[in-house]
């Protein structure tokens, strides 16, 4: 079975920098991924999507991570990179992985489904 495996996080004083990385990982092979996206929840607020990429390469941004972050794909490798720079302490928040739609094959048969999440990273942003 495929699962999304985030790392990366960790913590960091104001204006550092840290990478995120998620691999779409496990037992199966021929995996295929729409939109890769990261997105980031604090505690008591509402998931909010941070950056995605499609498999094309096609970004996207919220307002407030513009210029700072940077997403990429490896489709070759089933990895998508978050590099988080002049971090602020607004960006704390536990940073989650997800693709929009997800197939792979598996012991002869094939496997798809919607909204994939990894399990999250934290990510402090310290005065």
């Amino acid at each position: 079975q495929v699962q999304l495996v985030e790392s990366g996080g960790g913590l960091v004083q104001a204006g550092g920098s840290l990478r995120l990385t998620c691999v779409a990982s496990g037992g199966g092979s021929r995996i295929f991924i729409n939109t890769l996206g990261w997105y980031r929840q604090v505690s008591g607020k509402a998931r909010e999507l941070v950056a995605s990429v499609t498999r094309g390469g096609t970004t996207y941004y919220a307002d407030s991570v513009k210029g700072r972050f940077a997403i990429s794909r490896d489709n070759t490798k089933n990895t998508v990179l978050l590099q988080m720079n002049s971090l602020k302490q607004e960006d704390t928040a536990v940073y989650y992985c997800n693709a929009d739609h997800l197939s792979y094959y598996y012991g002869g048969s094939r496997f798809e489904g919607m909204d994939f999440w990894g399990a999250g990273t934290l990510v402090t942003v310290s005065s």
